[in-house]
């Protein structure tokens, strides 16, 4: 006669209902989920609360070189693309489960309880006190940090080039001088009278010039507007 095959599973089964009872496995696998649930909703927790740590005690040997980044190059980032560095007690929006798990994942690694999470992201995505692709970090001391995950879509490439005004005040005074000398150039000639053409080209040049700084001002004052560089880190929206 030949030997009938066995099924894995069947036997697997059978091994598992000799050791132990249907409902104990239940019991059990109930347990550690709860657990892990728990540990997710204590890491939500810490993520949506303040917290003044600078440094995490990370074993170094299990971190990744490629994510661990200066405040320095976060500084430049930031001012590139008019993005904000902030506590992640600011983020309005829930941060992935992805994330989470990353951050749970770290934690066991590293046997240690991770705060002072910091988040990059364009301001409208904070809930900023009142005087959008988000990068999450936690510190690891000295003015470095370790990225943790990062979510959302590609920040449009585009977005370096029209924030580029808003840098610094020498870019934006250039922006303006450009945007003036443009619409003093294309002003048609017959509307500039019997004088020097070159003559009311300047003067009209200096007359826009003059106006656009005025208006400028005005809106910045109004609004509370500041250039990328003075609010990379500032908590405040009309900054």
């Amino acid at each position: 006669m030949l030997l009938q095959k066995k099924n894995l599973l069947v036997e697997l089964q059978n091994l598992k209902q000799k050791n132990s009872s249907e409902e104990n496995i239940m019991r059990n696998v109930e347990k550690i989920l709860s657990e892990n649930e728990a540990e997710r909703d204590n890491i939500k927790n810490t993520i949506a609360s303040k917290s003044s740590t600078i440094a995490n005690a990370f074993h170094f040997e299990q971190l990744e070189s490629n994510l661990i980044f200066h405040i320095d190059d976060i500084k430049k980032l930031c001012i590139n693309y008019r993005l904000r560095f902030l506590d992640s007690f600011y983020f309005k929006n829930p941060l992935p489960e992805e994330a989470i798990s990353k951050i749970h994942s770290l934690e066991k690694t590293h046997q240690i309880k991770i705060q002072g999470f910091r988040i990059m992201a364009p301001a409208e995505l904070f809930q900023l006190e009142n005087y959008d692709d988000p990068l999450l970090f936690a510190p690891i001391g000295n003015d470095y940090y370790y990225l943790i995950h990062k979510w959302g879509n590609d920040i449009n490439p585009l977005r370096e080039w029209y924030m580029k005004p808003f840098k610094t005040m020498g870019n934006f005074i250039i922006f303006l001088l450009v945007i003036s000398l443009l619409i003093a150039t294309i002003i048609p000639s017959n509307s500039l009278g019997k004088t020097s053409e070159g003559t009311l080209r300047l003067v009209s040049f200096l007359f826009i010039f003059k106006s656009l700084m005025g208006i400028s001002i005005y809106y910045c004052f109004w609004q509370g507007k500041n250039f990328s560089e003075n609010i990379w880190l500032s908590k405040y929206y009309n900054k």
